[in-house]
């Protein structure tokens, strides 16, 4: 069997947290607004893996009310969620991700983003694809209040998971 899934998130800038994109920190940037490190990028991974697999979205695994989420790594969030859609009986063939943000560039990031979510989820980078637009200083994103993530994944049923 396979399945696709969605996953879209959005923060704004702000606080005092070091801005994190698919687990590469950028640290000459604002971070996000979040409950947990704001890694909006791995948020919409997250959420697209959970929908393929029919298992929710990341509110019901990782509620925001709940403290023991305060600052989180997202990594630990992915790999949690990973080891759910293992669990469930199912690979991931590919994800592709779109970043969209007037700020920052992320042009000589996005190869370091692909290799560490490739790492997490043991798959090869070959098999993300991440890439970044703007929307041209139109609404929100375009005013530099925060970053919009949306994430596409296909998975597919494996016996040997």
């Amino acid at each position: 069997m396979i399945r696709i899934g969605h996953g879209f998130d959005v923060h704004s800038f702000g606080g005092d947290k070091t801005l994190k994109l698919g687990g590469v920190e950028f640290l000459d940037h604002i971070g996000l607004v979040a409950h947990s490190d704001g890694d909006v990028l791995l948020h919409a991974v997250c959420d697209a893996l959970l929908g393929a697999a029919a298992l929710g979205d990341i509110g019901r695994h990782f509620p925001d009310d709940d403290l023991k989420y305060s600052n989180i790594d997202s990594m630990q969030l992915l790999s949690h969620v990973f080891q759910l859609v293992c669990k469930s009986g199912y690979i991931i063939n590919n994800l592709d991700v779109t970043v969209i943000a007037q700020t920052p560039r992320l042009k000589d990031y996005i190869s370091d983003i692909e290799n560490a979510i490739a790492s997490q989820l043991t798959i090869l980078p070959n098999q993300i694809n991440v890439k970044a637009t703007t929307t041209e200083r139109l609404g929100y994103v375009g005013r530099k209040e925060g970053i919009a993530v949306h994430c596409v994944c296909l998975i597919q049923s494996n016996t040997e998971c």
